[in-house]
């Protein structure tokens, strides 16, 4: 996974990105009305239910548009709201709050949105040692905050990008030649580099499963788009050589039976690809 300070700088990239598309060379509409010296507050609504997430990322907005804004969190990250909770207020300079107030909203009605349904599928796995992953399924351009409201929401992230750990899918293997060549270069490749990357491979089929475990060294097998049978005998061959991961379009109502196959993960682009936007609104107070 990616570090701290990595991800720092993703999150300082996706503000800076934000408000140069966003501002550009001014925000005329506030510009042409509102005094530079007017001051004023506003209040962050719920207009939904579910889990609220991007009060810290909403916060490092208002900082970066102007250091002397001052922000009043009435509710952290990660916590159930319900229509009519105000979640922060936030005071200073109209012109600021203004400037801000779309980026603040738009980061936390998605971040919250996965939030919730993460908090979903965690609750569904109650009483299973199976954990959520996210995916690479991400929006261009935002994938830090997307992968941070899925651990708000209680789920675990999955490689960052492909720079910080190895997965060996179906496409990687056909074009390698196979599994264990495909396996054999990829180790040699990190010898070479002097790279030491946990590697993921993908099984298609129990055959697959069996080739794999021949090879030492790998940290986790993917057992996709298998059916419940078939992930439960594969499980049971893989044992405590590795971890396991089921994927391959799990929802709501399919989670559960494979954790109760007994994959150590399941991994679901729905988090990040299939959310709605919960409803939230900056309102003058």
């Amino acid at each position: 996974m990616i570090s701290e300070k990595q991800f720092q700088t993703e999150l300082d990239l996706i503000i800076k990105n934000a408000i140069r598309e966003d501002v550009g060379d001014g925000d005329h509409s506030s510009l042409a009305c509102i005094p530079a010296s007017a001051n004023g507050k506003a209040k962050l609504l719920v207009k939904d239910t579910g889990i609220i997430a991007g009060v810290t990322f909403a916060e490092m907005i208002f900082k970066y548009v102007d250091a002397n804004l001052k922000v009043d969190i009435r509710i952290k990250d990660g916590s159930k709201v319900k229509f009519g909770d105000i979640v922060l207020y936030v005071s200073g300079s109209s012109q600021s709050i203004l400037k801000a107030e779309r980026l603040v909203l738009n980061a936390m009605q998605r971040m919250s949105a996965i939030a919730t349904k993460t908090k979903q599928f965690m609750d569904l796995l109650e009483g299973t040692k199976t954990k959520v992953l996210d995916t690479r399924k991400t929006t261009p351009g935002i994938r830090a905050l997307e992968k941070w409201a899925v651990k708000i929401g209680g789920g675990e992230n999955h490689r960052f990008a492909l720079y910080d750990m190895i997965m060996l899918k179906d496409n990687h293997i056909d074009f390698a030649g196979g599994i264990t060549k495909a396996i054999k270069k990829t180790q040699q490749y990190l010898k070479d580099i002097n790279k030491d990357l946990k590697i993921i491979v993908e099984a298609r089929n129990l055959k697959e499963i069996e080739e794999i475990l021949q090879s030492k060294g790998i940290y986790r097998i993917l057992i996709d788009n298998f059916n419940y049978e078939d992930t439960k005998k594969a499980v049971k061959m893989i044992g405590n050589t590795c971890l396991t991961e089921s994927s391959g379009g799990i929802n709501e109502k399919t989670i559960r039976k494979y954790a109760d196959c007994g994959v150590d993960y399941i991994s679901s682009g729905a988090l990040t690809h299939s959310v709605y936007n919960m409803d939230l609104s900056l309102k003058a107070v």
